[in-house]
C-alpha cells in the first residue's frame, strides 16, 4: 500500500507501505508482551501528530523570513535528524550496517539523493507559492507512483485509482490556474515556479519511496533511515556550501525553527504515525496524513493571512480527494491491514 505525507517522506511496517514526506522510526517497538492500550489513545496520538507535521511548512516559512536560505533549511533539518538517530542506529543495528553489501550502499545513497532533491525542491517552493498549494502539490506522489507502475510495469489501474488520478490532476491544474493570478507570498515570489518546485519535490520523493520499498526487504528500518538521512544531509550541505546560501550566522528564532523541524515533524510527527499504524487501520492513517496540508493551510491563513481564493480552494479540495481515492484504491479497498 502506498500513502504519503509531505514532506514529506516514508515509513514501512510489516507489509504496509506508508509514504510520507519523511521516514521516521517507530516510537516504540511491538513486543509479545506489550500491554493493551486504551482505544482512544491511537486517535489522540494521530491528532497530535497531525498538529506537529502541520507546523512544518509554517516553521520553514518563519525561518525563510529570518533570512535562512531554503537549501540551508533543508540541510540543517536533515543533519540534525541524522545526528539524533546516529547513536540509536549504531547501538541497535551496527552489525547489520557493517554487513551491508556494495549494492545495498549504492541503493541507499541513491535513495538519499532523491530525498535531498525532494527537500530542496519542496522547501524552496514555500518561498514562491502559498503554503496550501505547496503542501497539496507535494502530496501527489501516490498519483505519480501509480502512473509510473502503469507505464513501466504495465500494472492495471483500478477504477478507484483512475478516478483518483483524474481528480488529482484536475485539482492540480486548477491550483496552477488559480495561483497564476494570485498575489505573491509574503516573501514575494513566482507561484508558477513555486508550484513547479513542489511537483518536482513530489516526483523526487517517488524515487526515494520506490528504492526504499526494495531496500527495506534486507535492511532494518532504523539503519535505513539513518543512512538515507545522512546521505541526504551530506548532499544538501555540499549543495548549500556551493551556493550563496549561508549555513551559519542565523538568529535564535531561526535556529529554534531548524531544531524544531528536525525533532518535531521529521522525527516525532511521522514516528507517531508509524506507531499508530499498529493500532488503527491504514485507511485511518491515510485520512490523518491528509490532515497535514489541511492543517498547514489553516495555520498559514491564521498566521500569514494566506486566505483561499474560491478557485484555489476548489482545486485544493479536489486534489486532496484525488490523493485519498488513489491511496484508498492502492489498499485494495481494505479497511484494515
Amino acid at each position: 500500500m502506498i500513502f504519503r505525507t509531505h514532506h514529506s517522506p516514508l515509513f514501512f511496517l510489516s507489509d504496509v507501505r506508508i509514504l510520507p514526506n519523511t521516514i521516521s522510526p517507530p516510537l516504540t517497538l511491538p513486543t509479545a508482551t506489550e500491554k493493551a492500550i486504551p482505544a482512544w489513545l491511537p486517535f489522540a496520538v494521530l491528532g497530535i501528530a497531525v498538529i506537529i507535521v502541520s507546523s512544518s511548512a509554517i516553521m520553514i516559512r518563519v525561518a525563510q523570513q529570518e533570512g535562512v536560505a531554503s537549501l540551508g533549511i533543508a540541510a540543517w533539518r536533515l543533519t540534525i535528524a541524522a545526528l539524533v538517530l546516529l547513536p540509536l542506529a549504531w547501538a541497535r543495528n551496527r552489525p547489520q550496517i557493517l554487513a551491508l553489501t556494495s549494492r545495498d550502499w549504492l541503493l541507499c545513497v541513491l535513495s538519499g539523493l532523491f530525498l535531498a532533491v525532494h527537500f530542496a525542491a519542496w522547501i524552496s517552493s514555500l518561498a514562491y507559492t502559498s503554503v496550501a498549494s505547496s503542501l497539496a502539490l507535494v502530496s501527489t506522489n501516490p498519483i505519480w507512483i501509480a502512473m509510473f507502475s502503469w507505464l513501466v510495469f504495465r500494472e492495471k489501474l483500478a477504477a478507484g485509482l483512475l478516478l483518483g488520478i483524474a481528480a488529482a490532476v484536475s485539482g492540480s491544474m486548477i491550483i496552477f490556474v488559480a495561483d497564476a493570478n494570485a498575489p505573491p507570498t509574503m516573501l514575494g515570489g513566482d507561484s508558477l515556479l513555486g508550484n513547479t518546485l513542489a511537483v518536482v519535490g513530489s516526483l523526487a520523493v517517488c524515487g526515494y519511496f520506490l528504492i526504499g520499498r526494495k531496500v527495506r526487504a534486507t535492511i532494518p528500518l532504523l539503519a535505513y533511515i539513518w543512512i538515507v538521512y545522512t546521505v541526504a544531509a551530506i548532499a544538501l550541505m555540499i549543495a548549500a556550501s556551493a551556493s550563496p546560501a549561508s549555513l551559519s550566522g542565523y538568529s535564535n528564532t531561526a535556529w529554534l525553527c531548524l531544531m524544531a523541524l528536525a525533532l518535531g515533524p521529521q522525527l516525532l510527527g511521522h514516528g507517531s504515525f508509524n506507531w499508530a499504524l499498529k493500532h488503527v487501520s491504514a485507511t485511518i492513517i491515510a485520512i490523518a496524513i491528509l490532515g497535514e496540508p489541511i492543517g498547514s493551510a489553516i495555520l498559514a491563513w491564521l498566521l500569514f493571512g494566506e486566505a483561499f481564493a474560491p478557485l484555489q480552494l476548489a482545486g485544493f479540495c479536489l486534489l486532496l480527494v484525488g490523493i485519498f481515492l488513489a491511496s484508498r484504491a492502492g489498499s485494495g479497498g481494505k479497511s484494515d491491514d
